[in-house]
């Protein structure tokens, strides 16, 4: 755990609390088991290219965990959520809550869905790549001559495989009903476009477009629980929407800045991850935190 020098709040690139391993460590989150329960941290490590880097970005962890909690709040009667306190650890994390506060959440253990759920609004990404490819996405045929970044028709539900490691893969909905059952698949779709819209519409009277999002669900005594993250800027792409000109990848509130770097420097995108230079880890820094006080409507306390 490294801290910063000054009395901001503490730098956590990796959580090590004496005598509490946790049971998981994501790309950017540890996750510690405690029972039915899970207590989630995001850590501010930073990945790109799905390779974590060496250097963390102050405030990451925070603003990925104080902006799902406004997200889950503000949405919390299209589905439940798996949040049960961001404030109250329980013991023996009660002694680290310096550490854990503001970034941290206890939530409700469920099983989660074997597939991510994404919902497109705007080809970019992989979407566009698949669309170039074929004139499709995850096997949903679009308009001809798109251009990249395009606003599609209407949003489209665009369901991905959670690899391991490397990329995760766009499937085809008739994939992911064979693999959590059509049942549970349909709702998934259905909340997947609805929560997309809501955020949307919230999202675009304050100058952001919401290009894509990827939710997590899980199931608890056969119910659909929303869990994970909410609509981040590591599990969406927000588009300034004054600077938004189809016909190419768009500037976005995310780690754009830290993939510009290691282009220009021809990183191999191979693990370790190098060190970022102190004015790449300002600008991300700043993008994050701009995200959070437009969205939110203050500033990251």
């Amino acid at each position: 755990m490294s801290v910063s020098a000054s009395p901001a709040p503490k730098v956590i690139r990796e959580t090590n609390f004496a005598g509490l391993a946790p049971s998981a460590r994501g790309k950017v989150r540890d996750i510690y088991d405690l029972g039915d329960r899970l207590l989630i941290v995001a850590t501010d490590r930073i990945s790109a290219f799905d390779v974590v880097m060496a250097t963390p970005i102050p405030d990451k962890g925070r603003v990925l965990t104080q902006l799902s909690l406004f997200w889950f709040n503000l949405l919390k009667d299209a589905i439940p959520n798996h949040i049960l306190s961001a404030t109250d650890f329980p013991a023996p994390f009660d002694k680290f809550k310096d550490e854990l506060a503001g970034r941290s959440m206890i939530v409700r253990k469920t099983q989660p869905l074997p597939i991510e759920c994404v919902a497109r609004g705007y080809i970019s990404g992989s979407g566009w790549k698949e669309y170039l490819a074929s004139g499709a996405v995850c096997g949903i045929k679009l308009p001809p001559g798109l251009r990249e970044s395009d606003k599609l028709p209407e949003p489209i539900f665009t369901p991905a495989t959670k690899a391991a490691s490397g990329h995760d893969e766009n499937i085809s909905f008739e994939r992911a009903s064979a693999m959590i059952g059509a049942e549970i698949a349909e709702k998934a779709r259905s909340i997947t476009l609805d929560l997309y819209r809501r955020a949307g519409a919230y999202a675009a009277p304050r100058g952001i477009l919401l290009a894509d999002t990827k939710f997590e669900f899980g199931l608890l005594d056969g119910q659909l629980i929303w869990i994970d993250e909410a609509l981040t800027p590591d599990s969406s792409r927000f588009w300034p929407a004054s600077g938004y000109h189809p016909g190419g990848a768009q500037p976005s509130f995310d780690k754009q800045f830290v993939r510009d770097y290691l282009e220009r420097i021809r990183w191999p995108k191979t693990p370790p991850g190098p060190d970022l230079p102190p004015e790449v880890v300002a600008a991300t820094r700043d993008k994050y935190r701009e995200a959070f006080r437009i969205l939110v409507g203050h500033e990251l306390d």
